[in-house]
């Protein structure tokens, strides 16, 4: 019996019932929306910096030069050399920045890429020989 019955609900609560929800599906709309284009922005970046790293890798140069042992103390005469002059000890002489502990801030195919774009004047762009590079990269990881 109770099948038939209609249940009576006052029109102006019934679209206050009907607002509540459609507001409160949008919100819900809007916050998933939020979160997909979040997870998608996060998803590009580790894709193009995966990329970017394989690319870097695959590159002769820095492969040849990873594949090699440096000397650290080659590596020093190099720094000495090529280096010093803007990222050397003297106080209040020093153009470049301190590159102690370099290696904790910067990855071993970062260092190689630093010193062989020259992107960053004004340090000049600078491509030892592949043994040179391991060599210097050896010293600069005993800073």
């Amino acid at each position: 019996m109770l099948e038939n019955q209609k249940l009576f609900v006052p029109s102006s609560q019934l679209r206050t019932l009907l607002n509540h929800q459609v507001a409160k599906s949008e919100v819900t709309s809007s916050s998933q929306k939020v979160w997909a284009i979040a997870v998608t922005v996060v998803l590009a970046i580790l894709i193009s910096v995966a990329i970017a790293y394989q690319f870097q890798i695959s590159d002769p140069y820095t492969k040849t030069v990873l594949s090699l042992s440096g000397d650290p103390i080659r590596g020093h005469a190099i720094f000495q050399m090529n280096c010093a002059g803007c990222h050397g000890n003297r106080r209040g002489t020093q153009v470049g920045p301190s590159l102690t502990d370099v290696s904790q801030r910067k990855s071993r195919v970062g260092l190689i890429e630093q010193v062989t774009s020259g992107k960053t004047p004004p340090m000049p762009q600078f491509q030892p020989s592949p043994q040179a590079m391991a060599d210097l990269l050896s010293y600069l990881e005993s800073l």
